[in-house]
Protein backbone atom coordinates (compact mmCIF):
# COMPACT_ATOMS: atom_id res chain seq x y z
CA UNK A 1 0.00 0.00 0.00
CA UNK A 2 0.98 3.51 -0.61
CA UNK A 3 -0.49 6.72 1.37
CA UNK A 4 -2.36 9.44 0.65
CA UNK A 5 -1.36 12.95 -0.85
CA UNK A 6 0.93 14.29 1.34
CA UNK A 7 2.33 18.08 1.53
CA UNK A 8 4.40 19.13 -1.47
CA UNK A 9 7.09 20.23 0.90
CA UNK A 10 7.94 16.24 2.03
CA UNK A 11 8.51 15.85 -1.66
CA UNK A 12 11.55 13.58 -1.79
CA UNK A 13 13.86 15.09 -4.38
CA UNK A 14 16.97 13.25 -4.41
CA UNK A 15 18.49 15.36 -7.49
CA UNK A 16 18.22 17.72 -10.02
CA UNK A 17 18.92 18.34 -13.95
CA UNK A 18 18.64 22.01 -14.87
CA UNK A 19 18.50 21.76 -18.81
CA UNK A 20 17.76 18.30 -20.48
CA UNK A 21 17.12 18.13 -24.25
CA UNK A 22 16.30 14.32 -23.95
CA UNK A 23 14.06 13.60 -21.04
CA UNK A 24 10.61 14.94 -23.10
CA UNK A 25 11.11 14.94 -26.71
CA UNK A 26 10.85 17.86 -28.41
CA UNK A 27 10.90 20.25 -25.32
CA UNK A 28 13.75 21.42 -22.97
CA UNK A 29 12.84 19.93 -19.69
CA UNK A 30 14.43 20.21 -15.80
CA UNK A 31 14.03 16.83 -14.28
CA UNK A 32 13.36 15.85 -10.92
CA UNK A 33 14.76 12.92 -9.36
CA UNK A 34 12.42 11.62 -6.85
CA UNK A 35 13.73 8.65 -4.30
CA UNK A 36 12.34 5.68 -3.54
CA UNK A 37 11.92 2.34 -5.75
CA UNK A 38 11.10 -1.01 -4.74
CA UNK A 39 12.11 -2.87 -7.82
CA UNK A 40 15.59 -4.02 -8.66
CA UNK A 41 16.43 -4.60 -11.54
CA UNK A 42 20.58 -5.13 -12.73
CA UNK A 43 20.30 -2.50 -15.52
CA UNK A 44 19.31 0.25 -12.81
CA UNK A 45 21.24 3.33 -13.64
CA UNK A 46 20.09 5.35 -10.59
CA UNK A 47 20.42 2.42 -7.66
CA UNK A 48 21.35 5.63 -5.52
CA UNK A 49 18.01 6.31 -5.69
CA UNK A 50 16.16 3.14 -4.85
CA UNK A 51 16.24 3.70 -1.19
CA UNK A 52 13.54 5.60 -0.48
CA UNK A 53 15.41 7.39 2.92
CA UNK A 54 14.02 9.53 5.30
CA UNK A 55 14.97 13.00 4.49
CA UNK A 56 14.59 15.39 1.46
CA UNK A 57 18.00 16.11 0.34
CA UNK A 58 16.64 18.99 -2.03
CA UNK A 59 14.37 21.40 -0.68
CA UNK A 60 10.69 22.26 -2.34
CA UNK A 61 11.51 25.61 -2.22
CA UNK A 62 14.33 25.83 -3.48
CA UNK A 63 13.53 24.04 -6.36
CA UNK A 64 10.10 26.61 -6.89
CA UNK A 65 12.14 28.86 -6.73
CA UNK A 66 14.61 28.20 -9.54
CA UNK A 67 11.74 27.06 -11.86
CA UNK A 68 10.41 30.47 -11.43
CA UNK A 69 13.33 31.95 -12.45
CA UNK A 70 13.72 29.91 -15.31
CA UNK A 71 9.82 30.14 -16.67
CA UNK A 72 9.85 31.06 -20.38
CA UNK A 73 13.70 29.67 -20.84
CA UNK A 74 12.20 25.82 -20.29
CA UNK A 75 9.32 24.37 -21.51
CA UNK A 76 8.55 21.62 -18.99
CA UNK A 77 9.64 19.81 -15.76
CA UNK A 78 10.21 15.59 -15.73
CA UNK A 79 9.54 13.56 -13.07
CA UNK A 80 11.85 10.72 -12.54
CA UNK A 81 13.27 8.55 -10.45
CA UNK A 82 13.50 5.84 -8.55
CA UNK A 83 9.78 5.57 -9.22
CA UNK A 84 7.87 9.61 -8.66
CA UNK A 85 4.48 7.77 -8.04
CA UNK A 86 6.26 6.14 -4.51
CA UNK A 87 5.88 9.47 -3.43
CA UNK A 88 2.68 10.86 -1.73
CA UNK A 89 3.62 14.42 -2.63
CA UNK A 90 3.76 13.85 -6.11
CA UNK A 91 0.45 14.80 -7.33
CA UNK A 92 0.71 18.49 -5.20
CA UNK A 93 3.58 18.83 -6.41
CA UNK A 94 2.86 18.56 -10.14
CA UNK A 95 0.09 20.65 -9.57
CA UNK A 96 2.77 23.44 -8.20
CA UNK A 97 4.57 22.94 -11.35
CA UNK A 98 2.07 23.38 -13.30
CA UNK A 99 0.77 26.86 -12.49
CA UNK A 100 3.99 28.37 -13.86
CA UNK A 101 2.77 27.12 -16.92
CA UNK A 102 5.17 24.05 -17.12
CA UNK A 103 4.47 20.84 -19.09
CA UNK A 104 4.43 17.71 -17.37
CA UNK A 105 6.62 15.22 -18.04
CA UNK A 106 6.70 11.59 -16.17
CA UNK A 107 9.44 8.78 -16.30
CA UNK A 108 7.63 5.99 -14.82
CA UNK A 109 8.03 2.15 -14.27
CA UNK A 110 4.75 1.09 -13.94
CA UNK A 111 4.94 -0.01 -9.95
CA UNK A 112 1.36 2.02 -8.47
CA UNK A 113 -1.44 1.84 -11.15
CA UNK A 114 -3.56 3.91 -8.29
CA UNK A 115 -1.28 7.15 -8.30
CA UNK A 116 -0.20 6.95 -12.02
CA UNK A 117 -4.07 7.13 -12.36
CA UNK A 118 -4.38 9.82 -9.67
CA UNK A 119 -1.63 11.51 -11.68
CA UNK A 120 -2.32 11.64 -15.08
CA UNK A 121 -4.76 14.31 -15.34
CA UNK A 122 -1.85 16.88 -14.49
CA UNK A 123 0.28 14.64 -17.22
CA UNK A 124 1.25 16.05 -20.54
CA UNK A 125 3.42 13.31 -21.89
CA UNK A 126 4.33 10.20 -20.07
CA UNK A 127 7.64 8.00 -20.67
CA UNK A 128 6.28 4.30 -19.11
CA UNK A 129 8.79 1.75 -19.10
CA UNK A 130 7.93 -2.08 -20.68
CA UNK A 131 10.53 -4.21 -19.20
CA UNK A 132 9.30 -7.59 -20.52
CA UNK A 133 6.45 -10.03 -21.29
CA UNK A 134 4.63 -9.41 -18.07
CA UNK A 135 4.97 -12.73 -16.79
CA UNK A 136 8.60 -12.87 -16.94
CA UNK A 137 8.40 -9.43 -14.68
CA UNK A 138 9.91 -10.93 -12.07
CA UNK A 139 13.02 -11.84 -13.76
CA UNK A 140 13.79 -8.04 -14.42
CA UNK A 141 12.51 -6.48 -11.35
CA UNK A 142 13.17 -9.23 -8.61
CA UNK A 143 9.60 -8.47 -7.29
CA UNK A 144 6.82 -10.87 -7.56
CA UNK A 145 3.48 -9.77 -8.75
CA UNK A 146 5.56 -6.69 -11.12
CA UNK A 147 4.12 -7.95 -14.34
CA UNK A 148 0.42 -7.33 -12.82
CA UNK A 149 1.24 -3.96 -11.83
CA UNK A 150 3.40 -3.21 -14.73
CA UNK A 151 -0.06 -4.31 -17.08
CA UNK A 152 -2.30 -2.14 -14.85
CA UNK A 153 -0.60 1.14 -15.19
CA UNK A 154 -0.11 0.26 -19.28
CA UNK A 155 -3.71 -0.03 -19.39
CA UNK A 156 -4.54 3.56 -17.36
CA UNK A 157 -1.78 5.05 -19.74
CA UNK A 158 -3.51 3.83 -22.82
CA UNK A 159 -6.81 4.66 -21.71
CA UNK A 160 -5.70 8.10 -20.70
CA UNK A 161 -5.10 10.04 -23.66
CA UNK A 162 -1.95 11.07 -22.56
CA UNK A 163 1.06 11.28 -25.53
CA UNK A 164 3.03 8.55 -24.35
CA UNK A 165 6.38 6.83 -25.26
CA UNK A 166 6.52 3.21 -23.89
CA UNK A 167 10.31 1.58 -23.38
CA UNK A 168 12.00 -1.64 -23.26
CA UNK A 169 15.47 -1.49 -22.03
CA UNK A 170 17.64 -4.78 -24.46
CA UNK A 171 19.96 -6.82 -22.82
CA UNK A 172 20.73 -10.21 -24.38
CA UNK A 173 21.18 -12.29 -20.97
CA UNK A 174 17.71 -11.20 -19.71
CA UNK A 175 15.40 -10.43 -23.17
CA UNK A 176 16.20 -12.94 -25.42
CA UNK A 177 15.47 -12.02 -29.21
CA UNK A 178 12.50 -14.87 -28.74
CA UNK A 179 10.80 -12.95 -25.79
CA UNK A 180 11.43 -9.44 -27.75
CA UNK A 181 9.28 -10.60 -30.26
CA UNK A 182 6.31 -11.97 -28.20
CA UNK A 183 6.26 -8.79 -26.13
CA UNK A 184 6.54 -6.51 -29.31
CA UNK A 185 3.32 -8.29 -30.36
CA UNK A 186 1.55 -8.12 -27.47
CA UNK A 187 1.86 -4.73 -27.23
CA UNK A 188 1.02 -4.39 -30.72
CA UNK A 189 -2.00 -6.20 -29.84
CA UNK A 190 -3.08 -3.60 -27.32
CA UNK A 191 -2.80 -0.68 -30.09
CA UNK A 192 0.50 0.37 -28.72
CA UNK A 193 1.76 3.44 -31.57
CA UNK A 194 5.35 4.28 -29.80
CA UNK A 195 7.71 2.20 -28.81
CA UNK A 196 11.47 2.34 -28.18
CA UNK A 197 13.88 0.03 -27.78
CA UNK A 198 16.56 1.15 -26.07
CA UNK A 199 20.00 -0.85 -25.83
CA UNK A 200 21.44 -1.55 -22.26
CA UNK A 201 24.14 1.03 -21.20
CA UNK A 202 26.21 0.32 -18.38
CA UNK A 203 26.52 4.08 -17.18
CA UNK A 204 25.87 3.82 -13.28
CA UNK A 205 24.54 -0.15 -13.91
CA UNK A 206 26.65 -2.42 -10.64
CA UNK A 207 25.68 -5.36 -12.33
CA UNK A 208 29.59 -7.12 -13.77
CA UNK A 209 27.87 -10.00 -15.38
CA UNK A 210 25.77 -7.37 -17.40
CA UNK A 211 28.29 -4.75 -17.74
CA UNK A 212 30.96 -7.67 -19.47
CA UNK A 213 28.16 -9.14 -21.48
CA UNK A 214 28.87 -9.07 -25.32
CA UNK A 215 25.63 -7.02 -27.21
CA UNK A 216 27.26 -7.88 -30.78
CA UNK A 217 24.85 -8.31 -33.16
CA UNK A 218 21.80 -7.90 -31.12
CA UNK A 219 19.06 -7.43 -31.41
CA UNK A 220 19.71 -8.20 -35.27
CA UNK A 221 18.61 -6.53 -38.29
CA UNK A 222 15.26 -9.04 -39.40
CA UNK A 223 14.05 -8.30 -35.96
CA UNK A 224 14.57 -4.64 -35.80
CA UNK A 225 12.67 -4.80 -39.46
CA UNK A 226 10.10 -7.09 -38.07
CA UNK A 227 8.92 -5.53 -34.62
CA UNK A 228 9.29 -1.75 -36.68
CA UNK A 229 6.33 -2.70 -38.96
CA UNK A 230 4.31 -3.52 -35.75
CA UNK A 231 4.13 0.12 -34.54
CA UNK A 232 3.18 3.27 -36.01
CA UNK A 233 6.20 4.86 -34.29
CA UNK A 234 9.37 2.93 -33.50
CA UNK A 235 12.45 3.59 -32.65
CA UNK A 236 15.64 1.45 -31.94
CA UNK A 237 17.89 4.29 -29.74
CA UNK A 238 21.65 3.18 -29.86
CA UNK A 239 24.48 3.96 -27.39
CA UNK A 240 27.05 6.52 -28.95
Amino acid sequence: MIPDAAPVSSLRVGGMTPFSTSDYPGQMAAVLFVQGCPWRCGYCHNPHLQERGTDTPLDWGDIMTFLQRRAGLIDAVVFSGGEPTIDPALENAMQQVKTLGYKIGLHCAGIYPRRLKEVLPLVDWVGLDIKATFNKYAHITQFAGSGDQALACLQAVLASGVDYELRTTLHPLLLPEEDLLELAKSLAKMKVNNYVWQLFRDQGCNDAVLNNASLAGYPSESLVEQVSAMFTRFTLKKNA
